[in-house]
């Protein structure tokens, strides 16, 4: 459970993210890996290190802006940066030890969609359903 939760989590992510129009949809994501990047800082326990972190976050974010590339290489650099954590520093979530551990996990699903240019899975859903109707005729 400790993996097929994250993943959940991630598919979430991307269903609920596809619900957002475009161009919208690929600048909230920008503002979300700008936030994942601070996620840590105010007590990740890498000191600076959190700090330049973040700062590079904030690039990648600013490059997501108009890049559905950086917005998943920004996912990965947290994925990076959850595992660090899981490893020597402090958990995404004080209260639950493996969290950043769920976090790593969860990342990736969603930097995968951003690869793939972060469409709208439900808009792909309602025109495969769409199509499988059965056509009436008119005669």
């Amino acid at each position: 459970m400790m993996i097929i939760a994250p993943i959940l989590v991630g598919l979430g992510y991307v269903v609920l993210m596809s619900l957002i129009h475009e161009p919208h949809r690929r600048r909230f994501n920008a503002v979300m890996i700008a936030g994942a990047g601070a996620a840590y800082a105010s007590g990740g326990g890498l000191g600076i290190w959190e700090l330049v972190f973040t700062a590079l976050m904030a690039y990648v974010a600013y490059r997501g802006l108009e890049s559905w590339t950086f917005i998943g290489i920004g996912w990965l650099l947290h994925t990076a940066w959850d595992v660090v954590h899981h490893l020597k520093g402090a958990p995404i979530i004080p209260f639950l030890d493996d969290s950043s551990f769920g976090c790593a996990i969860c990342d990736p699903v969603i930097a995968i969609w951003c690869f793939a240019g972060g469409r709208s899975v439900t808009d792909f859903l309602r025109a495969r359903v769409g199509s499988r109707r059965p056509r009436s005729s008119v005669g």
